[in-house]
């Protein structure tokens, strides 16, 4: 299927897209701030910049995009156009990922990782238990943590803590 945007109009959508100050992030920090926490974003001395860093918890958060990262959600689908750029370009983006996750480990930082679709779409969560769990990741031991919405792609449940569909119990 042919793109319906000329290509200097997609290149206009394109640059559109925040990096920084998304509305995603801006939701995260509201709710660590409205608990209490205090932060600082977008560190360039830490690996990956990661979106929240709270240097008192020894703790960084990173707000992902379900697309830009390829998370196994309701909210991603591959392009049907230019699916070789697409594939190379989501799966050199979640290599990263997991290098400045375990380079921030080596670091001694805990992670946690919160998905688009917690805040939006049909299995989003809601703004309490999204507060909680980041709150209690906080100020928890937790080394790592990845909080995505309720349903799978597929409509299935799953784990607040965003385990794939695959390893959560079928019998929930």
């Amino acid at each position: 299927m042919a793109d319906r945007l000329t290509p200097e109009q997609r290149r206009l959508n394109m640059s559109r897209v925040r990096s920084k100050n998304s509305a995603a992030e801006l939701a995260v920090r509201r709710s660590l701030h409205a608990h209490g926490f205090r932060f600082r974003l977008h560190r360039s001395d830490l690996p990956g910049k990661p979106d929240v860093v709270m240097p008192r918890h020894r703790a960084v958060v990173f707000v992902n995009g379900c697309f830009w990262h390829g998370h196994d959600c309701q909210l991603f689908r591959l392009p049907a156009t230019r699916t070789d750029f697409w594939t190379a370009k989501i799966t050199a983006n979640r290599l990263r990922d997991e290098r400045v996750i375990n380079d921030l480990a080596k670091l001694g930082w805990r992670i946690a990782v919160v998905w688009e679709c917690a805040l939006r779409g049909r299995g989003r969560l809601d703004g309490e238990t999204l507060s909680t769990q980041l709150a209690t990741f906080t100020t928890g031991s937790m080394t790592r943590e990845t909080i995505s919405g309720v349903l799978s792609r597929w409509g299935t449940p799953q784990a607040l803590t965003g385990l794939p569909a695959a390893e959560v119990s079928q019998t929930e």
